[in-house]
Parts: C-alpha cells; structure tokens; sequence
C-alpha cells in the first residue's frame, strides 16, 4: 500500500488538469452556433433576422437565409425589396430551393395584383411533392388567385388546405369554404360538376342545399344540419360547423304578438305614411292573397303605365323622402293629387282573414317627441317597434339606448349594429348599388354615371362607386346635368351628351390582407388617384338617374354622339319609371334597361291594378305601399333577419336580404324597353 502522503500528491497533480478540461468543455459549450435552416417549415422571424443571417452565414447555406428572408419580406408587404433579394439569388438552386422560389414568385405576383402570371406559376408546381408548410402556402396562393369569386376549382383549393391547417386557421378555413359556396348564384351551385371520389366536396354542396332550403326557418333549419352531421360524420364541417351555422343552435325567436308601428300621421310626410300604413295593413289582413294573381310566365312584360297620370317628382330631401321616386309634397295642396291611405277603391277585394294574431297600433310621431313614444310604447307592452320613418326620428332612436327590438323605416347616416335593431329604407343609395352589381353582372366595365347635380345626385354617385369598387371594379366616370331648360338648350343646339366625365372620387374601403396558414398578402398599396378621362371612347355603360321628362331629353342627345356601332348599354333607376309614359316614350327609350321593384315590375298584376287605382297611379305612393307590405312580413321574420346569416325572402320591393348590421338589402328587378313593350331584361 502506498503512502498517504504519496496519493495525496498524485491527486494534486491531477486537479488542474481535470480543471482545465472542464474549462475549455465550457468555453466550447459557449461558442455561436450556426442556426438550422428549413425553408420547407414555417418562418416565424423578422425579415430583419433573416437578412442578418444571410450576411454571417456560409457560402453554402446562403442562398437558405436568402429564400426565408423573401418570404419574410413578401409577409411584411415589402415587394420591391423582395424583389431585389430575389434577383441576387445565385443561379444555381437545388430542386428543393427552386420549389420554394417557385410559391415566392408566385406570392410577389398575388400581393402587386398580377394574378394571371401568378396563377401560370402555380399550376407548373406539383403539390404532392411540396412540404405540408409548403402544401398549405400552395393552397392559400390558390385561393389568394382566385380575389374572391367563388368558383369549383376556389372549393377545392380550401378542401385540400383543411387538413393542413389547427386552430384559428382551420376554422378561418371552414368559414371560407361556407362563404364561398355561399356566394355562388342558385345557376352556379346548380352546375358544378364534381368527380365520384369527390366525397368531402358532395358533403358541402348537400349542407348547402339543406340551408338554402329551411334557411328561414330556423327549427327547420337545426333540424337539417343534425340530419346532415349524421350523414356526413367524416365532413370536417360536420366536426367543425361553419361559424355562420353555429349561430342557428344560439337562434331565439322573439315576440311579435304587440307591433307598435311608428309613422308621421300629420304633416308634410303624412301622405308618405299613409301610403306604408295601407300596405302593412292590407298584409297583415290578408287582402294581398285575395289580389294574387295566377301563376304568371317568366316572360310576363312588367306594368304598363297609364297615360295620363301624373307622378309626384322627387326631392332631394333624405329626412322627408324614403322613397327613391318619392316626392316632396310642400308643393302640392291639390287634395286630388293627395290620395289618402285610408281612400281604398271601390272595388277592392273584400279582407281575408287576418293573416297574424298580432296587435297593431299605430303611433303618431308629429304629435309628441320620440322618447315620450317610446315610453307610451312599453307602457303599451309592445314587443316590436316598426318605424319611425323619418332619419332624423330613427337617428334618435338609435341613439336611445332602447331595449325594445326596432324595425326602422329608414337609415341614419352611420349604421349602428345593434342586437335589437335593423333598417329597412328605400333609398336612392339602396337602388345605385343594385345597379352597380347589375351592371357588372352584364360584363360591363367602364360605367358612366349621368346624374342631376344635386345632393341626390352625389348620394348616387357615391354609393354606385363605392359598391362597384368592392365587386373590384376601377374608375367610374360622373358627369352630372342641369335643370330641364337647360338639357332643351343642348337638344337645341345638336351638341348631344360628350361620353365622358370626371372620376368619382370616394374613399373605397380598405382591402384587409389575406392571412391563411401563416402566408400572409397584405393589401397592395393605393396612393394614387385615378386619372380624368377627356374621352368617352372607353365608356361601355352609362347609368342615368333623371326623371321621365329628363331621360326623354337625355337619351336622343346620347344618341347624337354614339353610332349604332357602339356597344354602350343605357340604364335607367326608377326615377324615371312613373304613370303618364305612354308607347311614344317607350318608343324612343328602345333598348333601354331600367329597374324597379317587383311589386311594378309585372310581379303580381292583380295587385298592382289595385295600388294603382288606390293611389291614382302615383308610383312614388305605390312604391311605399309595396314598402309597407314588405315591412309587415320583414316584422314577422325580424329573428332571423337579424340572428340568421343570409337571410334572404321574396318580397314586393325586391329580393330581400339582410347584411351583418342587419340592414335590409334589395335586389329589384330589371327590365328593358323593346319594340314599344316593356319586356324582362335580358
């Protein structure tokens, strides 16, 4: 055995040198390591980050960092500097580097609007041989492509990206995918042509039908989509309903067994109220279905006019007028021309039973400020405010913080979205953005807008533009006309009306990005004005809002300055659509497109014969009868206007249908002058 003092000094000599080692274990154990570079995996970094690492990286990984700063840089919508990146890429590229330059190119395309060359890139990548990260990227370019027209190949691109996706981005997947079927037109969805494997996509296109058939009503509707669950289990819909569907467990149907109706019943607007207080009656008791007429072809012509009768002219009025044709009757004191509500004719069809249970009782709002009304109301145990009808009434109301459920007969000037409360208003601004959608559905792109120069006339101008901008149209042109002496002095002189103008200039709403699966394309830049036009050889279509007497002035001095060569399409609002055009008028007005609501539109003659002579063929009165009918059945299906998304229903003003806000939108029906008759649009 040795010593102790000799193993004493043999492990003193071996402490340092077992320091030592566990230094420099440390000191190496500190040194920078090089990140790891995926570009077929998420980016989560900055472009700043990235770019720093492509300056300290090696030769060999370079081009990597390079490729993940793009990226980065495309997500942050910073193009051109994307671009620049781009174009220092060695030439050289594996497979694996040229694929993924292949979904950069494609997405610097999509975010500087150049979709056609984007979509080429696409459709040369094979998606079975790209990365789950990449696949879902792929997916989302796809439906980035498509700008939001709802298509089959749009369909298939969100049911291949659903499995690729967790959390918020799946259900923003599944909300899309129901957004999109959807949007499509009733022609669309009855085409589509899908293959026998196309399992997942059958289970949409069923689901769609199922809510388009019980879509107001609700029970029905509830019990459909349990029905469709059970028979589409594997559906990633059924696991994970559409939020737009969900809503429809939460669905609660209020009471209307007490309506309070709201109208100005004294005054300047009493005539307006009158005319919408006989429609809301003659509904609720059942004197429509006694006028209804048999079933009538597709093809029936739209009402003719009398001959003789004299239409109310317009104003320009929002708070004394809800009617795009309605009229301003402080000039007025000939009783005749005032037709009374309560002056049925003669031979009326005698009442029906009532159609409703519900208690009505009508409230004068000229007598009493609105919140003593609104206190009489519940006092009264109403349970659904119809009305006011007037804005300044309604923006009032809007503002009282009340809690009763409110069906307003017009809008204010900033929509509120309330749980309680929706508009319904017919409103020159209701009628220009049908328009603007009519107009693009015909193909056309280069709209004139010919209005009077008048506070109606920006009202127009402003929500034709701003609703043909969202549909992705461009610059509207807006020349704007005088009084009816003046439009004679240009008939006069052969001058005729020069096809150009000056672009409307509005404030579009602002494009959000489309985030999906972490691929991010912000909404490309718009700092620049749209140009003025001098010329009128790009004009396709000139929408024109003028009275009878001004479209019989305005078209011929159109047609002094187009040949019959020119493809321009002439449309028409209500306005011009009033009694008193007799086949001379619809002579001359021959080609013309012009829309009004279904109730003048040929719908239903029988009952248009009997508003007619109620109302000694005054359309704009007509016209708030029909609004009157509308707002009874909108008060019968205020829940699901107001709960159920795309809530969509027939009625004598139009196409009903109600936006998040619950505003009540109206498609109208189109129709044109052809050969002296008035015939559906084609």
């Amino acid at each position: 055995m040795l010593p102790s003092k000799v193993v004493r000094n043999k492990a003193g000599r071996f402490v340092p040198v077992l320091l030592a080692a566990l230094i420099l274990a440390a000191c190496s154990g500190q040194a920078p390591e090089t990140p790891s570079v995926n570009i077929q995996g998420p980016a989560t970094g900055t472009s700043d980050y990235y770019l720093q690492q492509v300056q300290q990286s090696p030769d060999d990984n370079k081009a990597d960092w390079q490729l993940l700063a793009i990226r980065a840089l495309l997500n942050e919508g910073k193009y051109p500097q994307a671009n620049q990146q781009m174009s220092q890429l060695p030439q050289q590229l594996s497979d694996t580097q040229r694929q993924e330059l292949q979904l950069l190119t494609a997405q610097l395309r999509i975010g500087t609007q150049d979709v056609n060359n984007a979509q080429g890139i696409l459709d040369k990548l094979d998606p079975s041989s790209l990365s789950k990260d990449q696949q879902a990227r792929y997916y989302g370019l796809e439906i980035a492509a498509s700008q939001g027209h709802p298509s089959l190949a749009l369909l298939r691109a969100y049911i291949a990206q659903e499995p690729l996706l967790q959390g918020d981005a799946h259900q923003k997947n599944i909300d899309a995918t129901w957004q999109a079927l959807t949007q499509m037109s009733s022609a669309q969805a009855n085409s589509l042509v899908i293959n026998a494997d196309e399992n997942t996509l059958q289970g949409w296109i069923d689901l769609l039908g199922v809510y388009s058939a019980n879509r107001n009503d609700p029970d029905m509707l509830k019990a459909g989509i349990s029905d469709w669950q059970s028979r589409y289990p594997q559906n990633p819909a059924a696991k994970t309903l559409p939020s737009a569907l969900s809503q429809v467990q939460h669905f609660q149907q209020s009471s209307t067994e007490k309506i309070a109706l709201l109208l100005p019943l004294s005054g300047q607007a009493q005539i307006f109220a009158n005319a919408i207080q006989k429609g809301f009656d003659d509904a609720r008791n059942g004197v429509l279905a006694a006028a209804a007429p048999p079933p009538a072809p597709a093809s029936a012509p739209a009402a003719q006019p009398a001959d003789n009768a004299q239409p109310v002219q317009a104003s320009d009025d929002p708070n004394a007028v809800v009617s795009p044709s309605a009229a301003n009757t402080g000039t007025d004191s000939d009783a005749d021309a005032q037709p009374s509500a309560a002056a049925a004719p003669a031979t009326a069809p005698a009442p029906a039973a009532p159609a409703s249970n519900a208690q009505v009782k009508v409230y004068d709002t000229s007598t009493q400020p609105l919140p003593q009304l609104l206190t009489q109301v519940q006092q009264d145990g109403a349970t659904l405010v119809v009305g006011p009808l007037l804005k300044n009434n309604v923006e009032a109301l809007a503002n009282s913080q009340t809690s009763l459920n409110v069906l307003a007969l017009n809008e204010p000037g900033t929509i509120q979205n309330r749980p309680n409360m929706c508009y319904f208003a017919l409103s020159p601004e209701d009628e220009a953005r049908d328009a603007a959608h009519h107009v693009w559905e015909q193909g056309k792109r280069t709209p004139l807008l010919l209005v009077p120069r008048s506070a109606l006339g920006d009202r127009v101008s402003k929500a034709f533009t701003q609703e043909w901008q969202t549909l992705g149209g461009g610059t509207v042109l807006l020349q704007q006309f005088g009084s009816t002496s003046e439009l004679k002095q240009g008939i006069n002189s052969g001058a005729g009306i020069r096809l150009s103008g000056s672009p409307v200039n509005v404030q579009p709403a602002q494009q959000q990005g489309v985030t999906i699966a972490g691929l991010t394309i912000p909404s490309p830049p718009s700092d620049t004005a749209p140009a003025a036009s001098s010329s009128g050889g790009n004009v396709d279509a000139v929408y024109i809002v003028a009275t009878q007497d001004e479209l019989q002035l305005i078209k011929p001095m159109i047609a002094m300055r187009i040949s019959s060569r020119d493809n321009i399409a002439l449309y028409a609002s209500s306005r011009s659509f009033q009694a008193g055009a007799g086949p001379d008028f619809r002579l001359e007005m021959e080609g013309l497109q012009f829309s009004d609501m279904p109730l003048l539109s040929g719908a239903n003659p029988g009952l248009m014969q009997q508003a007619a002579r109620a109302f000694n063929n005054d359309y704009s009165l007509v016209r708030l009868y029909a609004m009157g009918i509308d707002a009874w059945t909108l008060a019968n299906h205020f829940s699901e206007a107001r709960q159920l998304p795309g809530f969509q229903i027939d009625g004598s003003t139009g196409k009903l249908s109600a936006t998040q806000d619950c505003v009540i939108n109206r498609k109208l029906t189109w129709s044109q002058y052809r050969q002296g008759q008035i015939v559906p649009a084609s």
